[in-house]
């Protein structure tokens, strides 16, 4: 053995020898006493007044209460001097909830499901639930981990934006019998509750008004999906143009991949204006279509809405920054949102509750780009 190894192991013998020096113990301080947390009791004892009025207040029942708005106001006022927090767990345990809503859109990146988080959460927060959400980014797998992670949290119910081929999951959830509420999407196979629009009759009027400003060859663009919403609008388009005895080319009808939308719809701008098919107005399946499209149609040079009439579900911001802002189908974020929400805490409270579509009106809002064809416009 070397030298060196045997002075190391002698070293290491003799640190375990009594009398060794050794570290003094680290000091570990004691627990700060734990400061009592001001309750619903020190909020009534402060104000005079009783314990069940501060909770009805609280929680958001005065109008039940007959509690008048000074009074609640005051109340509300005290515990935020006091900084009274709810105990959320000893709430969960009487209730058996845990007031929290479980929001799963398709795309968040869309302004249209951002519009609608934003009013879901404001909604849910007047009747004091949380919003946990998250975006499935139109992947099954992903809206079925999604909603077990939820589920894991306890989640007294969803409102869901459905990605295709999520109807085994959407009915998981009924027999499990876990409330929940479709927007937007929806699916003919399933008895579920649901807030949308008429999106056939939405997309034969957008048709009718680009016929009545003397558009003739109008073609669509749509994902290519098996997605019920995105069937009923190209379905509105095609009774639209039958009625009116229109042409419908099958070459008028773009079919847009998710995942290749940019190259999707350069190959359809171009088939579209092609002298044998020359179309004159184009409907958009949704406002991410819209704007794919738009990029493509500046980048032609092709004069909207004089050469090229252009209308689409859905606004967008960056639509006011075209040249001529596109008409469109506005889906009202506050009325989805409301809707859902009301529905959904209606179906937590009657898990009985008979299976209700709500449907929300959806006005054409024409502005620039549908102008362009009749004389005098």
């Amino acid at each position: 053995m070397k030298k060196g190894t045997t002075i190391k192991k002698n070293t290491i013998k003799e640190a375990g020898k009594k009398g060794a020096s050794k570290k003094p113990p680290v000091k570990i301080p004691a627990p700060a006493k734990s400061v009592k947390k001001p309750s619903m009791r020190d909020i009534a004892a402060k104000l005079g007044v009783s314990t069940a009025l501060v909770s009805y207040v609280l929680n958001g029942k005065e109008k039940e209460a007959r509690v008048g708005r000074e009074m609640a106001s005051r109340i509300r006022q005290q515990a935020e001097q006091m900084n009274y927090k709810p105990n959320l767990i000893a709430r969960s345990l009487q209730s058996g909830k845990t007031f929290t809503l479980g929001l799963i859109v398709a795309d968040i990146a869309n302004p249209f499901f951002s519009a609608i988080a934003r009013v879901i959460e404001d909604e849910a927060k007047r009747y004091n639930y949380t919003v946990l959400f998250g975006s499935c980014d139109e992947k099954q797998e992903k809206s079925g981990d999604l909603i077990n992670i939820l589920s894991n949290r306890q989640v007294d119910g969803f409102i869901i934006a459905a990605a295709e081929h999520t109807e085994s999951q959407l009915e998981k959830l009924s027999a499990q019998n876990i409330p929940f509420v479709l927007i937007d999407r929806y699916f003919n196979s399933l008895d579920v509750h649901s807030v949308r629009i008429d999106n056939y009759r939405a997309a034969f009027e957008a048709v009718g008004h680009l016929i009545h400003h003397g558009y003739k060859r109008i073609a669509m663009a749509v994902y290519d999906t098996g997605l019920q919403h995105m069937m009923d609008r190209k379905r509105g388009w095609l009774d639209a143009l039958k009625k009116n005895n229109l042409k419908k080319d099958p070459a008028l009808l773009g079919a847009i991949g998710f995942d290749s939308t940019e190259k999707d719809m350069e190959k359809f701008i171009d088939r579209i204006r092609q002298p044998g098919l020359a179309a004159d107005a184009i409907l958009f399946g949704n406002n991410m279509l819209a704007l794919s499209g738009l990029r493509e149609i500046s980048r032609r040079g092709i004069r909207v809405p004089e050469q090229l009439g252009v209308i689409t579900f859905d606004g967008n911001p960056a639509f006011d920054f075209f040249h001529a802002p596109l008409s469109y189908l506005h889906q009202p974020p506050e009325d989805i949102g409301e809707a859902a929400v009301s529905l959904l805490l209606q179906t937590i409270a009657n898990p009985k509750k008979k299976k209700e579509t709500v449907f929300v009106k959806a006005p054409l809002v024409e502005r620039e780009s549908t102008r362009g064809v009749v004389s005098g416009e």
